[in-house]
């Protein structure tokens, strides 16, 4: 066995130890911060596999979140309509082994619908560059969103309930350390150079007989594979998920994720998405307390303000990003292969 897949066992070995030994613990005496890891760990797929496609193969997506949506939509009708005739439960209720083979079941029949999705629009759309990628892939995450709310089957503009709260810390933070290992065994593998290549200089690309399209895709495909088991951890966190869920805004906020941490490092966005999860958290906490105005408490709550003057600091003094490419990391730990 390769030392990659030693360290990926290690690395599940011990999400389920620490699963198994402290999620009651933790979930019954915090609740509160155990709401907030789970963010944590949704974050960090959503921006580990979007860094893909912007960072590694310099793409320009805004519709991750209709690829979570349609992760999150489809774990939430399997579970709801499908684990009573084929795992036997109802209501979320079952033996342990039933509920995590179900949840198993439905985040990767939730990121397979996602990728075809990925496809669907990765294929058209991913022959056109910079700002019309971008316009073309907002557009598809609105169609998700405004096809979702019309679909009464989906709860519509009411919602949906999901039937089970299966996801944990196991399931969350396994998906984490899978999704980083998918993300850098591509990268640094010779079939991954060729998303370097095409951010690089697609033009010079192409005139080597380079097929950027057919890596653009694969990127796309991958990434929204694993958005939509983010959805699925989230539907099955929430119990109850909405459209306005996976708005414009939900895209917003993961690439701010990915242009704050350096897009090309999965380390720096790993750490941005736990910064920009804990921020908002950190700052509504603030901002009641009596050390802070009563004009300026809306200021401190409001995360889009903040995150727009985050971005206008961040272009004016730091263009790369917090971490830039992962060279950082490399000088501060070491290794060659952590960006």
């Amino acid at each position: 066995m390769s030392r990659s897949l030693l360290s990926l066992t290690f690395a599940l070995l011990i999400c389920a130890s620490i699963s198994f030994f402290g999620e009651n613990f933790i979930a019954s005496n915090f609740a509160y911060y155990y709401d907030i890891l789970i963010s944590i760990g949704v974050n960090i797929i959503l921006a580990t596999s979007l860094n893909l496609v912007n960072g590694y193969t310099g793409q320009f997506s805004l519709g991750h979140a209709g690829f979570m949506a349609i992760g999150a939509y489809a774990s939430a009708s399997w579970s709801n309509h499908l684990d009573p005739v084929i795992f036997g439960i109802t209501g979320g209720s079952g033996n342990p082994i039933a509920t995590n083979a179900a949840m198993f079941v439905s985040m990767f029949f939730a990121g397979i619908l996602a990728a075809i999705a990925g496809f669907a629009v990765g294929v058209p759309s991913l022959r056109l560059k910079g700002d019309y990628l971008a316009i073309v892939t907002l557009g598809f995450g609105e169609i998700i969103r405004v096809a979702i709310l019309n679909t009464d089957f989906l709860g519509a503009s009411r919602g949906l309930s999901v039937a089970g709260t299966y996801t944990n810390l196991f399931w969350t933070f396994g998906s984490v350390v899978l999704c980083a290992y998918v993300v850098l065994s591509l990268v640094h593998s010779t079939y991954g150079r060729g998303f370097l290549t095409v951010r690089d200089d697609e033009v010079a690309a192409e005139a080597m007989g380079i097929n950027t399209t057919k890596y653009k895709v694969v990127a796309f495909v991958v990434a929204s594979f694993f958005a939509g088991v983010a959805g699925a951890l989230y539907a099955h966190f929430k119990a109850f998920i909405t459209p306005e869920g996976f708005n414009f805004f939900r895209s917003v906020d993961v690439v701010v994720i990915v242009i704050l941490g350096g897009m090309g490092s999965t380390i720096g966005v790993a750490v941005a998405a736990v910064l920009l999860t804990i921020l908002p958290e950190a700052l509504r906490a603030l901002a009641h307390t009596q050390f802070v105005p009563q004009a300026y408490q809306g200021l401190l709550e409001n995360r889009l303000i903040l995150y727009s003057l985050l971005l206008i600091v961040l272009m004016l003094t730091r263009p790369q990003g917090l971490f830039g490419d992962g060279t950082a990391f490399k000088k501060w730990f070491g290794r060659s292969r952590v960006n």
